[in-house]
């Protein structure tokens, strides 16, 4: 999946076998240390590995952190099917109910519309003022400047009832 140059157009590439056993290793060891992370998303029809959607800590300094983001990275033949919506509202879902986050945000490339789309139709909300430059992109690079959205629990549907933790 990971070398598709149309999924990784607007995503910082693992360009190498190693780098894609080192992403999946991170997100291991997320899961390990704060009980969530990138899953592994299966269609149900036939079971196929359709990408992976989650939440992670954001791990680098900007404005915003420290902060909870959910993403989203699906197989160009899932695209168009609203798996990454229906996928990103189980894991907001999971995040303000379960782990009762106040506030969880998203960011993508200024140029990745798709996942701008997918951002609003969660509800999220966007403000100009909070678009950055992401620190671990090269200032030349079209996927340096990113836009934030961000969702705060008390917006979310269903937030009536308190977290379960």
């Amino acid at each position: 999946m990971s070398a598709d140059p149309a999924l990784m157009q607007h995503l910082r590439p693992l360009p190498t076998r190693e780098s894609s056993d080192a992403w999946v290793d991170f997100q291991i060891e997320h899961q390990s240390t704060h009980g969530f992370c990138m899953w592994a998303v299966e269609l149900n029809s036939s079971r196929a590995f359709a990408g992976a959607v989650g939440l992670l800590v954001v791990n680098f300094p900007a404005h915003f952190t420290p902060a909870v983001e959910v993403g989203w990275r699906l197989a160009r033949a899932c695209w168009g099917q609203g798996l990454a919506t229906e996928a990103g509202r189980k894991a907001l879902e999971f995040g303000f109910r379960e782990l009762g986050l106040p506030e969880i945000v998203a960011h993508a490339s200024v140029h990745n519309t798709r996942s701008l789309r997918v951002m609003s139709k969660l509800g999220m909300t966007h403000n100009p003022a909070d678009d950055f430059d992401y620190p671990r992109v090269k200032e030349s690079d079209p996927l340096r400047r990113q836009a934030l959205y961000r969702l705060k629990r008390n917006d979310w549907p269903g937030t009536a009832e308190p977290p379960r933790r």
